[in-house]
């Protein structure tokens, strides 16, 4: 296959509120050569002036191919023309090379009231999907072509907003027809746009199948076995220790941990090692880490952090949660039996009660205990009795986050796996078969299994919680905006179950 491939352009004017409207639509599907890409229509009109519209990735496709698309729509006005019939070639730029396919030299072209199918032939597609809901949207409108020979006599969705525990139906109507043309300008019949609106509410995802009739005949389009799916943003979340300004030219990695979190769009993040100068103990909220990380923010989070004891004999030394949505309440407690500022093992956490968007009230703990020798046993059971207390009702999940001081498989993980309440959502999506075995098997000796995972710092989620983790990774790598403390990140993204 080509690196770029142009599958399907619809172009279409209609009469809507006395007011005429062109609609142009693109389906294109591409190699996926890296992760950072730009695919562009570069399109005129019959005015001759040519333009550039972006194209948004739309879907994965078979053999790490992707699917992008196009649209746009003009709306007749006074002294000003819709665009008619059009001319239009695609570029995709990756990788510091250009590919562009445009007909073999020469633009394509795309009369009014006409679609052409190109390469790999469909008898439907789905043009109208798209994989996230916008914040606020209630309604998923829903595009589909069928093409000729093909002739649906019905087309009808089912589709669920609870992973099919219920399921609806939706009968799709007959939008128009379009005169499907080859390259040459060829009849090929007329192809038929079929729309429907489906209501979601509030819901965090949409999943569904296609069903079209033709005569006696059903067929069904469920995307590959996948079925359609569409969802609002998944929750992101960061646990990193910041290294009690230890490092080497600080002041540009707090900027680049900034960076990160603006680029990841990432949602929750829980900071441990925050460090303001001693001040006598009264610190120095100017040169609170935290603080100048959320000041160095495209738009700052709300913020909550407290300080444990004196590190490093310079600091007052904490932990912190930086939110893109408002707190419900905060709070913070000792979680170590001492309290004794001067003692590094006086250690402190913060909570913060978070209702985040179309997934509800999630409890975050921001941790950093003390090795097992000196303490660990102690802080993590009054740290599991403070979550556990504040679980109940509406409480959609509790997430404890930061550095243990405990390697995995040692015995302060132990300890965490047999307590049975908390579960390693980093091993669960990196390595779900010992996962399987650590927490799921009759002999959770996690030592066995992870005598090569040297991990300090986690993500634990309370195991009665409404959420699974879809994704994990480590940043603040040498690969991935580099090292920025003794610690990496660990990122992860959560939906709701």
């Amino acid at each position: 296959m080509r690196k770029i491939q142009l599958l399907y352009v619809a172009n279409e004017i209609a009469k809507k509120m006395g007011f005429l409207q062109q609609h142009l639509s693109f389906f294109i599907m591409l190699k996926n050569l890296a992760f950072i890409k730009n695919v562009d229509l570069i399109w005129a009109g019959e005015d001759g002036v040519w333009h550039t519209l972006p194209a948004t990735y739309h879907s994965m496709a078979e053999h790490d191919n992707e699917y992008w698309t196009v649209t746009a729509t003009f709306n007749s006005e006074p002294h000003v023309e819709l665009p008619g019939d059009i001319q239009f070639s695609l570029r995709y730029r990756v990788c510091g090379k250009e590919y562009w396919d445009n007909n073999r030299g020469l633009p394509y072209r795309s009369r009014v009231n006409t679609c052409a199918q190109m390469g790999i032939h469909h008898s439907l597609i789905n043009i109208g999907y798209r994989l996230h809901l916008a914040d606020g949207q209630k309604f998923v409108p829903i595009t589909i072509v069928i093409n000729p020979p093909a002739h649906a006599e019905k087309v009808t969705l089912h589709w669920t907003t609870d992973d099919w525990k219920h399921t609806n139906t939706t009968r799709c109507y007959l939008n128009s027809t379009l005169e499907l043309v080859r390259d040459d300008n060829t009849s090929l019949g007329r192809a038929q746009i079929w729309k429907a609106l489906l209501v979601i509410g509030r819901n965090f995802r949409i999943q569904y199948a296609i069903r079209y009739e033709t005569g006696d005949h059903v067929s069904w389009d469920n995307n590959a076995g996948r079925n359609y799916s569409s969802s609002r943003k998944f929750l992101n979340v960061l646990a990193l220790n910041l290294h009690c300004y230890q490092e080497r030219d600080q002041d540009r990695k707090l900027s680049q941990i900034a960076k990160a979190i603006d680029e990841l769009s990432i949602d929750v993040v829980c900071l441990q090692e925050v460090a303001e100068n001693w001040n006598e103990g009264r610190g120095d909220w100017r040169s609170n880490t935290a603080k100048i990380i959320n000041d160095r923010l495209a738009s700052p989070y709300h913020l909550h952090t407290d300080w444990s004891h004196l590190g490093f004999d310079l600091y007052r030394e904490g932990v912190a949660i930086l939110s893109r949505y408002p707190f419900s309440k905060h709070d913070s407690r000792y979680v170590s039996n001492n309290k004794d500022p001067y003692n590094i093992h006086a250690r402190r956490a913060v909570m913060a009660q978070i209702d985040v968007p179309y997934i509800g009230p999630v409890n975050f703990y921001s941790v950093h205990t003390s090795w097992w020798d000196d303490g660990f046993p102690e802080q993590f059971e009054n740290l599991r009795a403070w979550a556990s207390a504040n679980h109940g009702g509406p409480i959609k999940a509790t997430l404890l986050c930061g550095d243990f001081n405990v390697e995995a498989g040692s015995r302060g993980y132990e300890l965490i796996v047999t307590s049975k309440e908390y579960e390693d959502q980093y091993l669960a999506l990196n390595s779900p078969d010992i996962f399987e075995k650590i927490y799921r098997g009759e002999n959770q000796n996690s030592q066995r299994y992870l005598i090569d995972d040297h991990r300090i710092d986690y993500i634990f989620m309370k195991k009665s919680s409404g959420l699974r983790a879809t994704s994990g990774r480590v940043v603040f790598t040498k690969h991935e905006y580099g090292r920025v403390s003794d610690h990496e990140g660990y990122l992860m993204t959560f939906e709701p179950t």
